[in-house]
């Protein structure tokens, strides 16, 4: 059975490296997907091929043509968005779908040469598919396009029907700012309210119809940030948040809204008072300097959890980096 779903996610975070300040962490996400939204417009990336297949020699560029061969096969995927997170998922769908063939389109061509290395066959946004694919991950953001449900519609149309098409969205559409807990069944923002949020709900009534990099990398390198200490963060490890797409494609479900996140949200404070006391970072933070502003959301997908079946490899962010309560 075909399927079309929103993902959220909160923010991403990749594994650090001793005393540089390498951790990214992207904010929780709606499936839809992210807090710190994971969107924008058409990439095409095709994940290593078997090795009987030819090396990848250029990318396509936009409005070309792409030829499919002959024969898609039902574990086929599109990546539109081959960033951090797309290129996990792919590396995950194809561990768990050895000889499939991935693509993935992107907006520039600045990075085609280090992803035809890596086995990934890009193309730039309006290229078109001689043959319609059956799974398809949105993970792009909306910050690089001028029409963002417009891109995510393009997309869709190069979608079979079958298998799944995922949409990344973000966890700010969530109808709350005052620090109280959130879930996958809590209301969101109205339209009208927002020009950020407004251009998210479109581009997710484009999937419904159709059938979220690290805070305290940023603010680690400013030292001292004018925000208040006390606003909620929601957080997921990139790899989290791969597996999970991966999971909820593989279940081909319908119209529905998933969110992942650890379920361990942190204050701006705590989550660089814990970065301090890592000693994985050269650079010590100072402090938040603010006391004005909105507050945040605590989020939780106990439901997305029992539905999918899925639990986090990372699942805090002080475990993650090493330290115990």
């Amino acid at each position: 059975m075909a399927s079309s779903a929103l993902i959220s996610t909160t923010t991403l975070s990749l594994p650090p490296k001793p005393l540089v300040p390498h951790l990214r962490s992207p904010h929780s996400s709606r499936f839809l997907w992210n807090n710190q939204p994971l969107r924008c417009r058409v990439f095409m990336a095709l994940s290593a091929q078997p090795s009987s297949t030819p090396p990848l020699e250029s990318s396509v560029g936009t409005g070309q043509e792409i030829t499919s061969v002959d024969v898609v096969g039902q574990n086929d995927l599109l990546i539109v968005g081959p960033g951090v997170l797309g290129r996990m998922v792919a590396e995950q769908w194809q561990q768990e779908h050895p000889g499939c063939r991935i693509y993935g389109q992107t907006m520039t061509a600045d990075h085609h040469d280090e992803l035809m290395k890596a086995g990934i066959n890009p193309s730039l946004r309006g290229s078109k598919f001689t043959h319609k694919l059956p799974n398809i991950i949105f993970c792009a953001p909306p910050s690089l396009t001028p029409d963002y449900p417009g891109d995510v519609r393009l997309a869709a149309s190069n979608w079979s029907g079958e298998g799944c098409f995922l949409f990344t969205s973000s966890t700010a559409l969530y109808d709350c700012s005052d620090n109280g807990i959130c879930n996958e069944n809590t209301p969101t923002v109205p339209l009208g309210r927002n020009p950020r949020t407004d251009i998210l709900l479109k581009a997710e009534d484009v999937v419904l119809e159709v059938g979220d990099r690290g805070a305290h990398a940023f603010w680690l390198n400013k030292g001292t940030v004018e925000s208040r200490p006390d606003h909620i963060i929601n957080l997921i490890h990139y790899e989290d948040a791969a597996l999970l797409a991966v999971a909820i494609m593989k279940k081909k479900l319908r119209s529905q809204v998933f969110l992942g996140c650890d379920n361990h949200p942190l204050s701006r404070q705590d989550l660089m008072d814990a970065v301090n006391q890592s000693g994985k970072f050269s650079k010590k933070f100072m402090g938040f300097t603010g006391s004005d502003g909105p507050l945040g959301k605590r989020m939780y997908n106990s439901k997305t959890r029992a539905e999918i079946g899925w639990q986090p490899k990372y699942p805090r962010f002080r475990q993650f980096l090493g330290l115990t309560d």
